[in-house]
């Protein structure tokens, strides 16, 4: 009697809190003096880096990681609605990337870089560290690979057939099954967006929270089975 052949797909997704946030801080300075405006982007540039390195400590945080772009200058002449030329108007950036091991910490430093002249908070993402990335990883690639056991086990004793045994797996689409291409790969991580709310520190004043999201890891895998 020759074997019936199963392929399906397994998959497996869970959620993690985050444990890592990086975040993007970006200086824009405008005006009509050159001078002015580097003056006024370096100023608020030093201040930004102040507070990073004030709390910077690669192995105990709460900022373990950051960089920094140079000090940009460029001039443009805009058009006004009469369709006359104006003078120049000069701008200048920078950009601040850290990365906080600590989000109590990271309210605190957000609160007080928003507070800089010039100074944009752009995003926070949020992420997991490597350590329970990977084994994140290893735990939904193990359970996507047994919900597909589950899955052909189902199909074969629906049709009066009593065991199961696994002939191939792979990433999804790699079986030749044009059914398959358009899965996601495996795994996938999705970064969780921030949530900020103020609340009422007791003195008086509110203040910044920020509450990260679950960050979701799942994986997808297809197998083929041979059943009888």
């Amino acid at each position: 009697m020759t074997d019936t052949i199963i392929t399906v797909q397994g998959e497996y997704s869970a959620w993690y809190p985050a444990e890592r946030a990086t975040v993007r801080a970006s200086i824009h300075v405008d005006g009509p003096k050159r001078d002015a405006v580097f003056g006024r982007a370096v100023e608020a540039s030093d201040a930004v880096r102040n507070l990073i390195e004030s709390v910077f400590d690669r192995d105990a945080g709460p900022v373990t990681w950051w960089a920094s772009e140079s000090v940009r200058v460029w001039s443009e002449r805009p058009w006004n609605n009469d369709g006359k030329q104006l003078p120049a108007v000069f701008h200048s950036a920078i950009e601040f990337t850290a990365k906080f091991s600590d989000f109590d910490e990271l309210s605190r430093w957000v609160e007080s870089v928003a507070g800089i002249d010039g100074v944009t908070v752009a995003s926070i993402t949020w992420d997991l560290t490597e350590s329970t990335r990977t084994s994140a990883t290893s735990e939904v690639r193990s359970r996507a690979v047994k919900d597909a056991v589950t899955k052909a086990t189902i199909y074969a004793q629906s049709i009066g057939l009593k065991s199961v045994r696994a002939i191939a797996l792979a990433d999804p689409g790699m079986l030749g099954d044009p059914s398959g291409g358009g899965a996601q790969p495996s795994p996938v991580f999705a970064k969780a967006a921030m949530r900020a709310q103020a609340f009422d520190g007791g003195g008086g004043s509110a203040q910044l929270a920020l509450k990260p999201e679950e960050i979701a890891v799942a994986s997808v895998v297809d197998a083929r089975f041979t059943a009888s």
